[in-house]
């Protein structure tokens, strides 16, 4: 994920999750001196997002990054939501019209 912050000091930025959400701060300085803006493109003063994240993403081990202007927010699929495979037990004898493929726990079907 990233964030377009330009104009902002990256020691101004403070990022904190509480249980599935992420919250964004920064502070972009006003100007200085006596200027008058027409328009103005980027809001000054002191800002927030907040960001609801999903229960499968790793909120333990999120990482930032800030280059020239924009925060770069990585945050990893959770172990758990990962998809695995899951082995088969069998108690007693194999069932007949199949046999065992050796190394891959998997079994070929005589068809």
């Amino acid at each position: 994920m990233s964030l377009d912050l330009p104009g902002v000091d990256p020691s101004s930025v403070d990022l904190d999750v509480e249980r599935n959400v992420l919250t964004v701060r920064a502070e972009r300085p006003g100007l200085n001196g006596d200027h008058e803006l027409i328009a103005a493109e980027r809001p000054r003063g002191i800002f927030s997002r907040q960001l609801i994240l999903g229960d499968n993403l790793d909120t333990e081990r999120v990482q930032a990054s800030y280059d020239s202007g924009v925060l770069t927010l990585r945050i990893p699929v959770a172990e758990k939501a990962k998809p695995r495979r899951i082995e088969i037990s069998q108690s007693g004898a194999e069932p007949s019209g199949r046999e065992s493929q050796p190394g891959n726990g998997r079994q070929a079907i005589n068809a």
